[in-house]
């Protein structure tokens, strides 16, 4: 296994992976997507660093990080990213950064947090009422929820995840079976907790806080998907515009890169970041 590159905190009989460099307020905390790591998000908090503190961390089961207990909910990642925080000595209010997943995981934590919580930069994030492509079709994620109540989150071990990784390469994170376990549960807590977004809209307003949203310029879909590609790149640009109004300091921008965004261009999500930490601290 390769040493890592921050702190393991214990928040509670188990410990998360924690990175943060630099100096200064409000202190920038990343929210990866699914299948992503720290070292996904290097180039960015390279960059950001120069101008705040900045915080990326691994979710539970994600590379150094030990599994966490399940239901793996979006009130469950939080409890343990406030747990984290608080454990490692990183004040608050923060700027939180969300990707992809981690655009919801962050929307949650202001709802459950939102005194800890200065400003929001979304990157090309999932929003509530968002189709995906599954089985050959463009489906609502929360159709897939079964309406069911989310239990409330807890900190205690979770049971150990048998089998034997490959741990040569950057590979080894991806083929943890620990990763495999969370992200399975993640995928299937998801649905509810986009359904209960969707049917809880004034819960998850963000009031006044400085709030960016990145959006990427193609959807990229194509014909067969069960409704026409213009219709499926109109519904991603309302839900994308959507989000921006959030906020009365929203404010939406669309990046001529891909979904990972943060690897195609870090330069112009850093600026954003930036923008969003400067109209913060003021």
């Amino acid at each position: 296994m390769p040493a890592p590159p921050g702190r393991l905190v214990d928040i509670g009989g188990y410990r998360l992976h924690l990175t943060c460099v630099g100096k200064g307020s409000p202190t920038v905390v990343i929210g990866p997507g699914i299948e992503e790591f720290y070292f996904h998000w290097t180039q960015v908090q390279s960059k950001a660093n120069e101008f705040t503190r900045v915080c990326t961390y691994d979710r539970a089961g994600y590379a150094w990080s030990d599994p966490g207990p399940k239901p793996r909910s979006y009130a469950q990642l939080n409890l343990e990213l406030h747990e984290l925080l608080r454990k490692a000595g990183e004040k608050g209010p923060f700027v939180l950064v969300g990707h992809s997943f981690g655009g919801p995981v962050v929307r949650e934590y202001a709802k459950t947090y939102p005194k800890q919580v200065a400003g929001m930069v979304l990157v090309d994030v999932v929003h509530e009422d968002q189709r995906v492509v599954i089985g050959g079709k463009a489906v609502q994620l929360r159709e897939y929820a079964k309406g069911i109540s989310i239990p409330a989150p807890k900190l205690k071990p979770a049971e150990p995840v048998t089998g034997e990784p490959e741990r040569e390469g950057r590979t080894w994170a991806s083929r943890l079976p620990a990763l495999q376990d969370a992200e399975n549960d993640q995928r299937t807590w998801s649905p509810e907790g986009l359904l209960y977004m969707h049917e809880h809209p004034d819960l998850y307003q963000l009031r006044d806080i400085p709030l960016l949203v990145l959006m990427r310029a193609k959807g990229g879909y194509r014909d067969g998907l069960g409704l026409p590609p213009e219709e499926l790149e109109r519904q991603r640009r309302e839900q994308q515009a959507a989000l921006a109004k959030l906020s009365s300091r929203g404010r939406l921008q669309e990046v001529a890169a891909g979904h990972d965004m943060q690897l195609e261009a870090p330069d112009l999500v850093a600026a954003a970041i930036r923008e969003v930490a400067m109209k913060a601290k003021r």
